[in-house]
């Protein structure tokens, strides 16, 4: 396929011959200055030149190692350089930085001008690169000779990190090493191998794999896996690396990804047990019946406790300063948006985005502000442990299940305060006594039972489906009273949907599902006690009616992300029509968002009035647009393609009913014409 044909040969052979380069006749010293800066129009080389303050770096510490290769300019006293471009460059470079002279005298190789071309093709064509695993190696030995890794760096005009990446690489396996001179290993799965200095292991990782699980990722977390990420884990993040080093943990560092691995969990939660301990004594200071501190408590653990009530207390005067500084300044900004006609859309977006802001400080000082009496701190607890994000967090307000028990039947029955307290020390008090069993065969036994129960409850589908209906329904419906079944499954519902919608008291949809709560509740005892014997009386399409309900109220898609397809795939489901359920009015949507934002919309729902609309100041561009978009069955974009499924209904007037609007007192209304 490269053979050239007899046309071709012959054109060879007829060709004008070139004038030869000859470095020892023609190689010349040239001072700098003399060196034409522009790239020659014969230098084949016409992309941006790069890295150069590394070439720089290296010309300066083992000097040019390669001559240029120039012509003479046209007036006779300068040179163009036809090969050499970036060493040029670089020597410019260090001649600006004053590390060189102006009158430093480069080697050069003068060729002919008509050859020029063809020598800068051929000395950068034919010319063959270092493949990157010599290049590794190679550094290796300088190593092995007893050159500073700081000091090759300088050499060569790179980071000591850059040296220190390619010495790693040099110690992977030779066989890994061979294989990537061939090309059936890849760099990126050599780099993610190097996370070890053991060839076995690098290896095995490799080639006891199938073709389909190499993947860099995939090698990385086979040579890692019984290892900690410092920078994902939250344990991790709140003890430090330096602490864990420090109390002589095992650290590996991927230098190709800056991941850090810890090898010693034990030490890990040894050393985050006795950081939260100090903030267990200030928690316990609170007056707590108990305090545990549990560095990786799950949502799974917490769910053992139930939740004892707290009471709202009233704001400090420093509290209750800021809420009253919050307040005004949210006023503030919702008279401005109101008020400004031709505010642009970023600035009322920056408006919008503070008021938000304020919205959830307000919130969270509300929810300061609720906090537990002493009387439930004499018989609660607390457990001090570490969140997702690596920050200390306290679960207050714990109650054993025991102990809520107690309480609730006290309290239903009307029993005193000091009698419930007493009752609730005693439960927590009361603990069986300890026999003979270790707590490793405990746990031996009670794996063999739950092996049992699990096929038995396989077997009986009514039963499986009474206990996962009364968890739920404990959960959600009795305030959190469930039953305390052995089953795996706990169900939280969102906070309450008004703190961020709080127009949704009116709403259509609020009213039907607590109705449908209602009518529940009545069916249900007060509390767990007895729930499951309730419910596995009951037919399996009565409780699946109730499970419904309970999936139901744990449905959370509030986003702050306008363009989120959280709520699709559920939303297509049931065939949702938020038109049923939801209408834009001036309070609930359009005077909250930008004007420009309501005048691009209205033609969508009033196409005869869209460019009136812009002469209207906001209040009554948002009355209008409210009064214009009822009953069109308009949505805005975020509820328009989750109902995208469902026909429209027929609309009840055709939008283009003239708006009621009042004109200013001394200016004619462009919609009263």
């Amino acid at each position: 396929m490269n053979a050239i044909t007899q046309t071709e040969a012959r054109a060879i052979e007829t060709a004008a011959p070139l004038e030869v380069a000859d470095p020892t006749r023609n190689l010349i010293l040239v001072p700098l200055s003399q060196l034409l800066p522009r790239r020659s129009a014969r230098n084949a080389r016409k992309t941006a030149r790069v890295s150069i303050p590394e070439l720089a770096a290296s010309i300066a510490r083992i000097g040019l190692l390669q001559n240029l290769i120039v012509i003479l300019a046209a007036d006779g006293e300068h040179y163009e350089v036809v090969a050499g471009d970036r060493r040029l460059t670089a020597l410019k470079l260090l001649a600006k930085k004053k590390r060189i002279g102006t009158d430093h005298e480069v080697p050069c190789l003068l060729v002919a001008d008509g050859s020029a071309r063809t020598i800068s093709l051929a000395e950068n064509l034919l010319r063959e690169q270092m493949h990157p695993a010599d290049q590794f190696e190679a550094f290796a030995a300088l190593v092995k000779e007893g050159r500073p890794v700081e000091d090759i760096a300088a050499d060569f005009g790179v980071t000591p990190l850059v040296v220190q990446r390619r010495l790693k690489l040099a110690n992977v396996s030779p066989r890994l090493l061979t294989d990537y001179r061939a090309g059936d290993v890849t760099l990126e799965q050599l780099m993610a191998l190097a996370v070890t200095d053991d060839h076995a292991a690098q290896d095995a990782a490799y080639y006891d794999a199938p073709t389909w699980q190499r993947d860099a990722t995939a090698l990385r977390e086979r040579l890692t896996g019984g290892e900690i990420n410092a920078a994902r884990d939250p344990l991790a993040r709140f003890v430090g690396v330096d602490a864990y080093e420090q109390g002589g943990g095992i650290v590996r560092r991927d230098l190709f990804r800056e991941d850090v691995y810890l090898a010693d969990a034990a030490l890990l939660e040894s050393l985050a047990r006795d950081r939260l301990t100090d903030v267990a004594e200030k928690v316990r200071a609170e007056g707590w019946a108990w305090v545990d501190v549990a560095p990786r408590v799950t949502h799974a653990d917490l769910q053992a406790f139930r939740r004892a009530t707290r009471e709202q207390r009233e704001p400090k005067p420093a509290e209750a300063k800021r809420i009253a500084k919050l307040e005004a300044r949210a006023q503030v900004i919702e008279t401005q948006l109101d008020a400004e006609e031709d505010m642009d859309e970023v600035a009322a977006q920056a408006l919008y985005d503070e008021h938000d802001r304020i919205s959830a400080a307000l919130a969270a000082i509300a929810d300061s502000l609720q906090t537990y009496s002493a009387k439930v701190r004499a018989f609660a607890g607390a457990v001090v442990s570490v969140d997702t994000q690596g920050d200390v967090v306290v679960h207050r307000g714990l109650l054993q299940e025991d102990v809520a028990k107690v309480l609730r039947t006290l309290e239903r029955d009307g029993a005193s305060p000091e009698d419930v307290a007493d009752a609730a020390h005693a439960a927590s008090a009361a603990a069986p006594a300890k026999g003979g069993m270790s707590e490793a065969l405990a746990r031996r036994l009670s794996a063999h039972r739950t092996a049992a129960l699990q096929v038995e409850l396989a077997r009986r589908p009514q039963v499986a489906l009474a206990a996962l209906v009364s968890e739920l329904a404990g959960s959600l419906l009795l305030d959190g009273e469930g039953t305390g079944l052995p089953i795996g499954v706990r169900a939280s519902e969102p906070a309450a949907l008004t703190r961020v919608a709080d127009d949704l008291a009116q709403s259509d949809a609020l009213r039907t599902f607590d109705a449908l709560r209602e009518r529940w509740r009545q069916r249900l005892p007060e509390d767990g006690d007895g729930l499951f014997d309730v419910l596995l009386a009951m037919s399996a399409e009565q409780l699946v009616e109730l499970l419904a309900l309970c999936v139901a109220a744990t449905v959370n898609v509030v986003t702050p992300n306008e363009h989120s397809d959280n709520a699709d795939v559920l939303a297509r489901a049931v065939a949702l029509d938020m038109r049923a359920w939801w209408t834009a009015t001036a309070e609930g949507y359009f005077k909250h968002i930008p004007k420009a934002a309501i005048v691009t919309a209205a033609p969508q729902f009033a196409p005869n009035y869209g460019a009136r609309l812009s002469v209207l100041r906001k209040g009554e561009l948002a009355a209008t647009a409210e009064r214009l978009a009822a009953g069109t069955g308009w949505l805005p974009p975020m509820f328009a393609r989750q109902s995208a499924w469902i026909d429209p209904p027929p609309a009840e007037g055709d939008g283009d009913e003239r708006p009621e609007v009042e004109a200013a007192p001394d200016t004619p209304h462009a919609l009263a014409a």
